[in-house]
């Protein structure tokens, strides 16, 4: 007999990739490293290492290595995929390292593969071959149906709202009609942070919450001290979105290193360009330096009700502790 009560915490892709509440950390570049995975994993969320375009295929390895020393819950691994085509060919391929993290990723059979930037398609047959999860961070309702075209086994809708790199689209209006659009989960990212976040999204009909700027400000997210504070200091109005970062539209923290690029933006190179010879500098002088002037600082509006730095697992507990209210008191309603 069905359970007529059943838990609105233990949505489908919880039992699709076996974790035991629908909150999902972003894999974040430089920040999003093996301690903070393995602390939300094992709280019962999706922990996950962020490769960025910095990382390379042997520390993966040892990423991966290290969360399985800590847990031995399921964690996902996050991976740009950035293309280069060859001089005088119209194919794109992935690049270098990017083979490299796929091939490291299928290799230990990470149990989630996120595509956080650009098309899986290439590593999608080899990774279900290995039992591995495929999901595909989106912002717009094309980039949906081309990812579940790619063979992608959930998505990742993104607005506006949330920090690092966004589409055009709100979260507000992006997740409802990309759940309509799909028959594939849905998970709702985006100026997300808390319990009533993580209930309107699955009053939106998503299946759970992808959270960034939250996990940042951790106790276990590698990131300086200052970045920390910067977010828990920021107001949701203090942000603004930029090419200077990677030559795609980033939503970052306001500060000197924006305003800069803010009066440059015929200066800005295309993606990757810009990141390698501008962005991943100034991260590290932001996101690891503690620069909060000078550097990259991604966050997205959700800063606005981000009001301390707390241990990771606290961070995930809180949040269900909050939906389960939430719902609670709308069904009180």
């Amino acid at each position: 007999m069905a359970d007529s009560n059943p838990d609105p915490m233990r949505t489908p892709i919880c039992d699709a990739i076996g974790i035991d509440y629908p909150v999902l950390q972003a894999g974040m570049g430089m920040i999003a490293q093996a301690e903070l995975a393995a602390a939300v994993s094992e709280a019962g969320g999706l922990g996950v290492i962020g490769t960025g375009l910095s990382m390379r295929p042997d520390e993966l390895r040892e990423q991966i290595r290290t969360v399985r020393g800590v847990t031995d819950k399921p964690f996902g691994v996050d991976i740009l995929f950035a293309t280069v085509r060859a001089k005088g060919s119209s194919v794109a391929s992935y690049t270098d390292n990017v083979q490299g993290l796929i091939r490291v990723t299928l290799e230990e059979r990470v149990p989630v593969l996120i595509s956080g930037l650009g098309s899986p398609r290439g590593a999608v047959s080899e990774a279900h071959e290995r039992g591995i999860y495929v999901m595909s961070v989106i912002g717009a309702e094309r980039h949906a149906l081309k990812a579940v075209n790619d063979g992608v086994d959930a998505v990742i809708a993104s607005g506006r709202d949330g920090g690092g790199h966004v589409g055009e689209v709100g979260t507000a209006a992006l997740v409802p009609s990309v759940v309509a659009a799909l028959d594939v989960p849905v998970i709702a990212a985006g100026g997300l942070a808390d319990g009533p976040g993580l209930a309107a999204a699955l009053m939106w009909g998503a299946q759970g919450v992808w959270l960034g700027t939250r996990f940042i400000a951790t106790a276990e997210a590698g990131a300086h001290r200052n970045y920390k504070a910067k977010i828990v200091d920021t107001g949701s109005s203090g942000t603004v979105v930029t090419r200077a970062h990677s030559g795609k539209p980033c939503r970052m923290i306001r500060n000197d290193f924006t305003d800069y690029w803010a009066e440059r933006e015929s200066e800005i190179q295309p993606y990757p360009r810009q990141a390698l010879e501008v962005g991943n500098p100034a991260s590290t002088r932001g996101r690891l330096e503690g620069d909060a002037e000078r550097g990259v600082l991604p966050a997205g509006q959700s800063v606005g009700v981000i009001r301390a730095v707390e241990p990771a697992g606290d961070v995930v507990r809180a949040i269900v502790e909050q939906a389960r209210a939430a719902i609670a008191a709308a069904a009180g309603l």
